[in-house]
């Protein structure tokens, strides 16, 4: 009853599907060190520039420390509004705030916070797609180890546990790869979602404030 010698003697079907499964699983995998080590170090870099931020009034001053914080989404947020303020000042060097400009800078923020949402949810999809489809792939790959299995029995014409036995363990590996590929797709995903959720509550504080700074500077 050696592991992998019944993965060995299994069905091609079998075979198939714990390839697709162990695949599923070393990608989550990956999904999970690079998605780990990226919101950390977002939130690092972010807590550095918000520091920064809010020790300094000096824009161009924030801006340079906001280029030494590339990870962080809040500083690709200030960097966008920035750039905007500085379109905004080639065209009138004294910026007075009108209701266009403040749609415009307020439309540059959006679209900036989508970018960095995008970064941050990056391939999240896929380990929600491990978590709600290897299970199902796992018992695919069990039910036809049990089909197998009984069409054994027919052919051997004996139901003893001897014939019985290792087909129906050949199956139950398929489920048991299917669990560990998702348990900890599942785990992580709702982990780093809530996580990405804070970062997101953060940006939308970021940009609040930084809008209402810039009124206070440029305001008319």
């Amino acid at each position: 009853m050696n592991v992998f010698r019944l993965i060995i003697d299994a069905s091609l079907v079998v075979k198939l599907v714990l390839l697709i499964l162990i695949f599923f699983s070393v990608f989550s995998w990956a999904i999970i060190v690079h998605k780990r080590r990226m919101l950390k170090t977002a939130g690092l870099q972010s807590r550095r520039f918000l520091a920064v931020f809010e020790k300094s009034r000096n824009l161009s001053e924030v801006n340079e420390a906001a280029k030494r914080q590339p990870q962080s989404p809040l500083a690709g947020i200030f960097q966008a509004g920035y750039k905007e303020l500085s379109y905004l000042a080639k065209s009138n060097p004294r910026i007075t705030l009108t209701a266009s400009n403040v749609d415009s800078l307020s439309r540059a923020l959006s679209k900036a916070a989508n970018s960095e949402i995008s970064k941050l949810e990056r391939m999240m999809s896929f380990l929600a797609t491990t978590g709600s489809v290897t299970p199902f792939i796992g018992l695919f790959g069990t039910v036809w180890g049990i089909m197998d299995a009984f069409h054994k029995i027919g052919v051997v014409r004996s139901a003893s546990l001897v014939t019985v036995a290792p087909g129906i363990a050949e199956a139950l590996i398929a489920t048991a790869v299917g669990l560990f590929a998702a348990i900890p797709a599942v785990i992580a995903y709702n982990a780093y979602l809530s996580r990405i959720k804070d970062l997101i509550g953060d940006m939308e504080d970021f940009s609040s404030e930084f809008l209402g700074i810039v009124e206070k500077l440029y305001g008319s």
